[in-house]
């Protein structure tokens, strides 16, 4: 499990001293504690290296979002340490699926459910997450699937 990974690298990171390490392991515990006391009110039961992966991608994505916010105002210093923290986070997310693959998938996906214009990307999205959501870029998805009609 994911979880159990975490927990292991951040214990790695304690003993050797790595402050930096140690800090983003301890926010990605934060966040998946706040995801399980989340779930707790939600009727419907997610796996739980689901929970845990759906949590990292947001975090990845708010990463990424933040180092081009950086560099365009110029703060290389905050990029950097944004970086850092992406690094470590990808280090526990599945392998992502490449442009050839997500592209195959989605015109796996058009195949199976009928779709035949832009009118059908919702249903087309729904069935790319339910199949690939760990392993899928679910916005570089979303403009791949616009482009394919």
């Amino acid at each position: 499990m994911i979880r159990d990974d975490i927990k292991a690298a951040t214990i790695t990171a304690m003993k050797a001293k790595d402050k930096e390490r140690t800090a983003t392991l301890r926010q990605i515990s934060a966040k998946i504690k706040d995801s399980d006391i989340e779930q707790r009110t939600n009727s419907k039961e997610i796996p739980d290296d689901q929970l845990v992966t759906a949590v990292l991608q947001k975090m990845a994505k708010q990463r990424r979002e933040s180092i081009t916010m950086y560099v365009e105002g110029d703060r290389q210093e905050l990029a950097e340490q944004e970086r850092a923290e992406l690094a470590v986070i990808e280090e526990f997310l599945p392998r992502m699926m490449s442009e050839e693959e997500t592209k195959a998938a989605i015109e796996n996906v058009k195949a199976s459910i009928g779709a035949d214009s832009v009118k059908d990307m919702g249903r087309i999205m729904a069935e790319l997450k339910a199949r690939h959501g760990a392993e899928m870029d679910m916005s570089r998805a979303s403009a791949l699937v616009k482009n394919s009609f």
